[in-house]
């Protein structure tokens, strides 16, 4: 089969209708008619409407002002064009080239028509962003619904995202024969058949490469103990002597555990064993319908609270350092304002990775919960006893859409390849459910009516929460640009806590930020030893330090860790004899 410009053509024709069509089906896989499906697409405009449908008025000045540099943008772009294809030199004015990834191909800039279509483009996507500026909304929030929707609509609708409109897609079509549709068709079908009704599970990694205990989560231990929702591994010390108060771990629970422990370079779990500390971690079960009703209490029940009265047990140590990540700092900071309100001193200190005790800034997370969604995601959960991992996962990645969707969208199905071996990637996309009784009561407790911060407002077996109770030393760890978890909002809960509290700012995002190790960690971090009343005011007072946050951390939690000793073996207790080897059967259970 030749090359020339007419099968070229033809090999278009024939595959660019089948690949639009699929790309409107992700795009518009909504709301089924079955009951307690939820919408799949955040790109759908009808939810921008439904917007607009409140108390809005509209800035005229910004408008016009909008609306004629749009037709002043257009009229010069026509213009250049026009030029253009008379042969005069492109003389390109965007900025975009070097950044914005989508337009990095050099046909983007050179080739007339690919130009023209990009330029087009980006004009319409500042007007819409205009329009948006323009509207004058009562309540700050649901602006930020609307930029965040129409941002999602606009970037769905990139040329970079269609066949016939990419210039990489389409020499990647020359180059392979029209093979690459193909195997993009492929690709496809196969992300299909993982995906639940709900939502779209996209490859982000090559599976193949990685394997949970060979080279995932390979730091050596025992699981000790477990029931219905954890494990509890406890990790083979390092050290012929560690401090005698050990260190618990708790992730969160809508994902697996071993982020904290990727590989020997960039476990989080391995540097605290190097520095001495005995530590443990818990490994949340990947729920089923059979556990539907454990909610957000039951979770702190038989997580941190279990986990403490057996690490207590083997260790023979009355206080234990708590450390918790993301939403499993939510819970165990629950946990402790429930311990400390009867009395118990098990907790030496705390440190909460990434985690937000006041929700009043979710970030763009809270797009999704609305008067229309939550009662479809609680319908959801409920039908099935169980929230499905595969949409939270798609929910996160399509924060940050051109990233973490739209690049693997093109790369799989346009392009026709297949994506590299990238840990964090392989992760973030093995989905764990939630219980259906537990999202509903977190989300309510959190994200929709943000009441744990209110002192008293939440009891737990009769015993008021307040996390002003909390008066052991607290260490909180934010990341500058984590989209899940902005710092200013996890600064805010600061404020809640009486003990002393440190706050440190780490670079990078929600992930890599955190797992920054102390031995070639690339990103630097921020303190200050004063805790203004603003964020702001705590940044304007930083101090940068080049490299991880890890040594700050164990140095401070050196304060509360008492001398060192020889450390327990693992699995060697008469009452919590070793059940398994790590990482344990909880953590390989996945969602296909």
């Amino acid at each position: 089969m030749g090359t020339d410009d007419t099968q070229v053509l033809q090999y278009i024709e024939k595959y660019a209708s089948v690949f639009n069509e699929f790309a409107k089906e992700i795009l518009l896989r909504g709301m089924s008619k079955d009951a307690g499906q939820v919408p799949s697409s955040m790109f759908d405009p009808s939810k921008l409407s439904k917007l607009l449908e409140g108390n809005v008025k509209v800035d005229p000045n910004k408008l016009i002002q909008h609306q004629m540099q749009y037709m002043q943008e257009q009229s010069d772009l026509w213009q250049q064009a026009s030029r253009a294809m008379m042969g005069e030199k492109l003389e390109n004015k965007s900025a975009t080239k070097s950044k914005d990834r989508r337009f990095s191909h050099n046909e983007w800039e050179e080739n007339p028509v690919f130009n023209y279509i990009k330029e087009s483009y980006l004009i319409n996507a500042k007007m819409m962003g205009g329009m948006i500026d323009a509207i004058e909304f009562e309540d700050e929030k649901e602006k930020e619904k609307a930029q965040f929707f129409t941002r999602q609509y606009v970037n769905s609708l990139s040329p970079s995202n269609f066949v016939l409109t990419n210039p990489e897609v389409c020499e990647e079509i020359i180059n392979s024969q029209g093979q690459n549709l193909v195997k993009g068709m492929q690709n496809f079908l196969e992300d299909l058949e993982q995906s639940p009704l709900e939502a779209f599970k996209m490859r982000q990694t090559d599976s193949s490469a990685f394997e949970i205990g060979e080279n995932l989560a390979t730091t050596p231990g025992k699981v000790i103990y477990q029931n219905e929702l954890i494990q509890l591994i406890h990790y083979q010390p390092t050290q012929s002597k560690c401090f005698e108060t050990p260190v618990l771990v708790v992730p969160p629970f809508i994902n697996k555990y071993y982020v904290m422990d990727l590989d020997e370079k960039k476990s989080l779990v391995k540097g605290l064993l190097d520095d001495g500390y005995s530590t443990f971690i818990i490994s949340w079960v990947n729920p089923d319908a059979e556990l539907a009703d454990n909610n957000f209490v039951d979770y702190m029940r038989k997580g941190p609270l279990a986990a403490l009265e057996q690490i207590k047990t083997v260790t023979g140590q009355p206080k234990v350092n708590a450390t918790g990540f993301c939403v499993g700092g939510t819970l165990l900071s629950t946990t402790v304002a429930y311990l400390r309100a009867i009395g118990d001193e098990s907790i030496a200190s705390l440190t909460l990775l990434t985690t937000l005790l006041d929700f009043n800034q979710p970030g763009e997370v809270g797009n999704y919960f609305s008067e229309e969604m939550m009662p479809l995601i609680e319908q959801n959960a409920d039908v099935k006893g169980v929230f499905d991992g595969r949409i939270i996962g798609m929910s996160f990645s399509l924060l940050r859409e051109n990233s973490l969707f739209w690049s693997f969208f093109i790369d799989n199905y346009l392009k026709g390849k297949d994506p590299a071996p990238f840990d964090i990637l392989y992760w973030n996309s093995d989905s764990t459910n939630i219980t259906a009784s537990c999202l509903k009561q977190y989300l309510k407790l959190t994200y929709w009516d943000n009441v744990l911060k209110d002192a008293g407002t939440v009891s737990i077996d009769g015993v008021p929460i307040d996390f002003r109770n909390i008066d052991v030393p607290t260490y909180f760890l934010s990341t500058v640009a984590d989209h899940i978890v902005l710092w200013q909002g996890a600064y805010e809960g600061t404020k809640l806590i009486q003990g002393p509290v440190r706050f440190v700012l780490a670079g990078s995002g929600h992930l890599a930020g955190v797992i920054n190790p102390t031995k070639g960690g690339k990103y630097p971090h921020w303190t200050n030893d004063e805790l203004p009343e603003t964020p702001e005011e705590w940044q304007a007072g930083a101090i940068e330090n080049k490299g991880s946050w890890w040594p700050d951390w164990h140095q401070w939690m050196e304060g509360t860790s008492g001398k060192k000793i020889k450390p327990p073996v693992p699995g060697e207790h008469p009452e919590l004899p070793s059940i398994m080897d790590a990482p344990g059967s909880y953590v390989k259970k996945r969602l296909e």
